[in-house]
This record gives C-alpha cells, structure tokens and sequence, in this order.
C-alpha cells in the first residue's frame, strides 16, 4: 500500500529532479554570457544565438514546471518563498522576461532598442538567471528569514501563514557568503555547460577552438567554487527533525545523510565523475565534440542528489533563520494525500513526454549548425 509518507518522498525526487534539469538546460544561459566575448564578431554572435536559441524554450518551460511542481506538491513552500521573497523571484522572472522579448525581436528589421540592447539583455540573463538559482537554492541548506503560523489561517483579515521578516523579501540572501558561493559556482557551471553545447552543436573550427580556450578558463573556478561549497556543506551543522516533527541542529548533517543514504553518495560520486570527464576531454582534445552529454548527465546527477540531501532522511529543506521551529520539511508543508496521489497518477506520463522532448532535441540537433546553414536560414535570432 502506498503511503502519504511515500508521496511526499517521491514528490520530493520529483521535484529535484525537475531542479536538476533546470540547472542543467542552463547552459543557454551559459553560453548567452559569452555573448559579450564575442560582441565584435557578428558571424560568432550569430552562430551563438541560433545555437542556443533552438532551446531557450525548454529552459523557461522547465522553469515553470519546477515551478508548478513545488506549488502542487508543497504549497506551504511555495506561499512562503514565493509569497515572502518575492523580490528575489521576480529579479529571476524578470531575467527570463528579458530573454524572450530579446530572443524575439533582437533580428526583427526596425525594432525599438536596437540589436545591441537585445544582445545586452541576453547577456544579464546568462549571468544574473543561474547566479540568482543559485541564491535560491542555497537557502535550502543554509536558511532564509522567514516565520510559520498556521493559527493566522483563522484571522480573517489577514489569513497569511507565512510572514518574511526582512523588508528586503528574499534579496538579503544574495549578500550572505552561501548565496555569493553557490551563485557565482552555478554561474561558472553555466558558461562551461554552455561552451561544451555549442561546441557540440556548431560546426566552425574557428569558433569551437575559441570555446574551448573559454572552456577552461570557467571550468577552473567553478570546480574550485564547488569543491568550496561541498567542503563546507559537509562540514557544517544542519536542520535535522526528530520523530516528533521537532527542528535540532546537527553535526554534520549531510555528511550523516550521504552515509544513510548510500545511493544519493553514489549518484553525487558518478554525476561529479561525468562533469570532469566531460570538460577535461573537452579542453583535452580538439577533435572531441560530445562533451555535454556526460557533463550534462554528471550535472544533472549532482544537483538532483544535493536537492535529495536537502530534503530526504529527516532533514529540513527550508530552514528558518528567524524561528528554527518554523522551518519547512517535505512532511509539514506537503500537500494532501489525495492531491498527491492524483498528481502521481498523472506523473506516470513524464516518460512519453520526457521522450517527445528527446526526439524534437535529436529532430533540431541531427545536424550540426554551419556558418553556410546560416547564411541560407531564413529565421535568426
């Protein structure tokens, strides 16, 4: 018999699975920021665009379905950093507003701004986008300034759970040294994941030797960035739940999870495998182009198996800083049974839609892009 405690596990791994494919489709905004290395070579910029613009789509959607997710399966999350750190989510929706309008009308004959200011914008989204992901997830070890009473539901003036307790509404978590760490980490994570995409993805020697110079040039921060984080995640006292549903601190909380939960120290150990192999292959030889695929998969492993040791084996997703009473697990701030249980009836059809993507993705990516195929192309960004 499936349990309540089961649905809110597997809506956790959903969910941070679906966070992982997010930090993982980034690398259109990776390679977005290097549109300013590039600004004075059109054909390069070109090339850049039509790349990543063959995919911007799926990075939003999937943003929207983390989103959507989160709301569905725990709301009392969602109402409480949605609702409270407001300013925080919508720098983040704004960044990606800014994409789409760019990628819409930066090519369009006689548009408002000019193609500079659309070229402009795509760059502050491929840098700010992953950079405030990153704030947004490190709140998820290291806590945010919030409070829960659920007795307000009965006032009926103002029936708000969740208050934030900063003016600031989430945009103090980008000053604090986790949220400058796990930002700048996933900024540099980005810009490599998004050399290695293009490289794959366009044919132009010049351009891909030139990538692969940048390639290394991010790869070596962020991997130091990382291993800066991890070394002190680690190291540090977590939010741990007793079976009464009370908040502690414990010593090295995380290091204690990966060893009570072998198969997520497994999937951290082959997904930070798969990123180094892929980017040290990649800078290695000058003839190799499939690098994203096993950095892509080793990101996608690694962050879903962070987001798993930020929430699974009785820990507190959602530390508060304010009231370490208040703070959210995947336990009191789920949804009901029944919502859960309909929305898992309807998640048995992610594979045939995870399998569409997979065949549009191979349908546009068959063939790699040509500064020749550009020239003939009718549409461009």
């Amino acid at each position: 018999m499936i349990t309540y405690q089961f649905l809110q596990q597997y809506w956790w791994c959903v969910v941070s699975l679906l966070g992982a494919l997010l930090v993982f489709l980034m690398f259109v905004q990776g390679a977005n920021s290097m549109l300013a290395e590039y600004r004075h070579d059109e054909t390069a910029t070109q090339l850049l665009l039509n790349s990543t613009g063959r995919k911007w789509e799926i990075t939003f959607t999937t943003l929207v379905t983390f989103g959507g997710a989160f709301f569905a399966s725990f709301p009392l999350f969602y109402s409480t950093s949605f609702g409270g750190a407001y300013w925080l989510w919508m720098l983040l929706l704004v960044t990606f507003v800014l994409q789409a309008v760019s990628y819409e009308f930066r090519s369009r004959s006689g548009n408002l701004l000019g193609r500079r200011v659309y070229t402009l914008f795509l760059v502050v989204n491929g840098i700010l986008a992953p950079f405030l992901v990153g704030v947004v997830v490190s709140t998820f070890f290291y806590g945010a300034e919030f409070v829960v009473d659920r007795s307000s539901i009965a006032d009926t003036l103002m029936p708000v759970i969740s208050r934030w307790s900063t003016p600031a509404h989430g945009l103090e978590a980008i000053i604090t040294p986790a949220g400058l760490l796990l930002g700048m980490t996933l900024v540099f994570l980005t810009r490599s994941l998004g050399c290695l995409y293009v490289i794959n993805n366009v044919s132009a020697p010049q351009l891909t030797n030139r990538l692969r110079h940048s390639l290394m040039i991010n790869a070596v921060p962020f991997v130091l960035l990382f291993v800066t984080f991890t070394a002190l995640l680690l190291t540090r006292d977590g939010y741990a739940v007793d079976r009464a549903g009370r908040v502690f601190m414990q010593p090295y909380k995380y290091t204690l999870n990966l060893i009570d939960m072998p198969w997520v120290a497994g999937l951290f150990l082959v997904g930070v495998v798969l990123v180094l192999y892929g980017i040290w292959r990649s800078i290695r030889s000058t003839t190799y182009y499939k690098g994203i695929w096993p950095a892509g998969i080793g990101t996608i492993l690694t962050v879903f198996s962070l987001l798993l040791l930020a929430g699974l084996n009785n820990t507190a997703y959602y530390p508060s800083l304010t009231d370490p009473a208040c703070s959210l697990t995947i336990y009191n701030s789920s949804a009901s049974p029944f919502t859960l249980e309909v929305m898992s009836v309807v998640s048995l059809l992610v594979p045939v839609v995870a399998g569409y993507i997979a065949y549009c993705w191979y349908s546009i990516d068959k063939r790699r892009i040509t500064t020749q195929e550009l020239s003939k192309e009718e549409h461009k960004y």
